[in-house]
């Protein structure tokens, strides 16, 4: 199943991830437009948001709308109806996303601290961070995929969440920032959790309540798995 889902994806595979550095990486440039000064404090807010930004959209827009055109394009049952447990193809589509994620990452993050000029002070942490919101975006994002059977919905539903993220989610700021009941939200959500266990792995004393943003982050990822084997259990 991993060999037929690459031999699918490898001729559109690196302009993938050229989408997902110039969104990361852009998004950052961008919001340091949005300030008449940076300071050092933005600057690292900024530059230490970018990996989140450059996951979010691969594995919340662009995997559930490959999974839409399957479905419009019937492409979709006939890989359901291949000789192999359908648990498979979702375990190839999560692997193969989440390598194609971590490049894209990586190289967001440098153009963001080449930009601002930061130093970061990486530790350990960062490999468990990166691979957790790697894998946390992409099964949530094909849970709700394979879960919405209208792929005019799904495409309803990423957009709407681009907009909630990009304009509402406190990636590149402190969530001190946000009123106290929208804050309340985000502890729940996975977006500002991610950013606070990349910060983690990228700084020094800047990222609270890492441990309890873990714990959010691995229970979207059983959400995301719970979606799909329900999906995966029960269609014929």
């Amino acid at each position: 199943m991993l060999r037929f889902d690459y031999g699918r994806m490898r001729e559109w595979a690196p302009m993938l991830m050229v989408i997902q550095t110039m969104t990361g990486a852009g998004m950052a440039l961008l919001y340091g437009f949005f300030y008449p000064h940076v300071t050092a404090v933005r600057a690292l807010y900024i530059t230490t948001g970018a990996p989140t930004l450059a996951l979010i959209p691969l594995g919340f827009v662009m995997l559930p709308g490959a999974v839409a055109q399957q479905k419009t394009e019937g492409t979709f049952e006939y890989i359901w109806s291949l000789p192999s447990p359908r648990s498979a193809q979702a375990t190839s589509t999560f692997l193969l996303y989440t390598v194609l994620a971590l490049p894209g990452t990586a190289l967001a993050l440098l153009v963001s601290t080449w930009r601002y000029g930061v130093h970061l002070s990486m530790s350990p942490l960062l490999v468990p961070a990166a691979l957790l919101c790697a894998v946390m975006t992409i099964t949530v994002g094909y849970g709700m995929a394979v879960a919405i059977s209208n792929p005019v919905v799904t495409n309803v539903v990423t957009n709407a969440l681009m907009f909630v993220v990009l304009m509402f989610s406190p990636i590149v700021f402190p969530a001190s920032q946000l009123p106290g009941w929208l804050y309340d939200v985000h502890r729940v959500l996975p977006f500002y959790n991610m950013a606070v266990v990349i910060r983690a792995g990228l700084t020094t004393g800047v990222a609270t309540d890492v441990a309890t943003a873990f714990f959010v982050l691995g229970a979207w990822t059983v959400v995301g798995c719970a979606m799909t084997a329900w999906v995966v259990g029960r269609r014929r």
